[in-house]
């Protein structure tokens, strides 16, 4: 997921996005929990990428502000 391609998303598309990363996220941890998750580098790419969505948000929100 690479910052440049969530810029030219719009607001809503970028809420969507978060909550299908913060399902992910969840299923991940669930996974681990429970012993069945093979690789943790998921979940690190999961809070990531969540965390970029976030602060595209907060930039599109500061500019509407303005």
């Amino acid at each position: 997921m690479n910052a440049n391609d969530l810029r030219e998303k719009t607001v809503d598309e970028l809420r969507d996005t978060l909550a299908s990363l913060k399902k992910e996220s969840f299923n991940l941890r669930f996974q681990q929990a429970t012993g069945q998750l093979e690789s943790t580098a998921g979940i690190k790419a999961a809070r990531r990428n969540a965390a970029r969505v976030k602060t595209i948000l907060n930039e599109k929100a500061a500019a509407a502000a303005e």
